[in-house]
């Protein structure tokens, strides 16, 4: 089983930067895809960014963040960071850090806000 640890939001002026960061428990974390996603009030949760197992070899991101924002881990923290640059108020949200892999199953954390006025 993983647990995941939101941190780092906060409020923040349009323009301004924060960095996410998602710290998990267990030793086979490495083995998990991680991603962020956020929800807006009055809004679905929708996806942001990802990054793939072992060496993130491979990120994706929503096309409303590419350009802006930077997912990377490092598995030795057991850590999954979210670097968001150029920040606007529509990305206000609680972020949500997830874990996921197809044979030990799929974890969410608590989430962080984020604002960010104008």
């Amino acid at each position: 089983q993983v647990q995941l640890v939101e941190s780092g939001g906060g409020l923040v002026q349009a323009g301004g930067s924060l960095r996410l960061s998602c710290a998990a428990s267990g030793r086979t974390f490495s083995s998990y895809n991680a991603g962020w996603y956020r929800q807006a009030p009055g809004k679905e949760r929708e996806f942001v960014a990802s990054v793939s197992s072992w060496n993130g070899g491979n990120t994706y991101y929503a096309d409303s963040v590419k350009g802006r924002f930077t997912i990377s881990r490092d598995n030795a923290k057991n850590t999954v960071y979210l670097q968001m640059n150029s920040l606007k108020p529509e990305d206000t949200a609680i972020y949500y850090c997830n874990a996921g892999n197809a044979l030990r199953g799929d974890y969410w954390g608590q989430g962080t806000q984020v604002t960010v006025s104008s």
